[in-house]
């Protein structure tokens, strides 16, 4: 088998101006270090960047907004509870953990309503 591994994911948003303060806060609570404009990378070396979409797209065009979700894993209850009080406290929105079976999950909101899951298992 070919060691295939997720490398990076982009995100197109509205507004740079209101989706970069949220990213700022979520992803450097969850393990993220900014490296330059836009782009973040986690010690596993996932790269998530954020480009601005055109402004006359429409939702699910190719250079729209959009993305179903993206899952991190916290190893904890006590890390995802840091999480979500950290976002608390940079002023968003913190959602309702839901529970699934063994799992229990966050699922944030990004300024243009994208969903950011982070999930303990177990």
């Amino acid at each position: 088998m070919i060691g295939v591994k997720l490398d990076h994911m982009v995100a197109l948003v509205r507004s740079l101006d209101d989706s970069l303060p949220w990213y700022t806060a979520l992803l450097g609570l969850i393990g993220f270090a900014r490296t330059r404009d836009h782009v973040w990378l986690n010690e596993d070396g996932l790269a998530i960047e954020l480009k601005q979409a055109t402004p006359e797209s429409r939702d699910y065009e190719r250079y729209s907004p959009g993305l179903n979700h993206l899952g991190f894993t916290a190893p904890d209850r006590a890390a995802l509870d840091a999480v979500r009080r950290g976002m608390a406290a940079a002023g968003f929105e913190v959602p309702e953990m839901q529970a699934f079976g063994d799992e229990t999950a966050t699922f944030f909101r990004d300024p243009d309503g994208m969903r950011i899951e982070v999930t303990v298992y177990g």
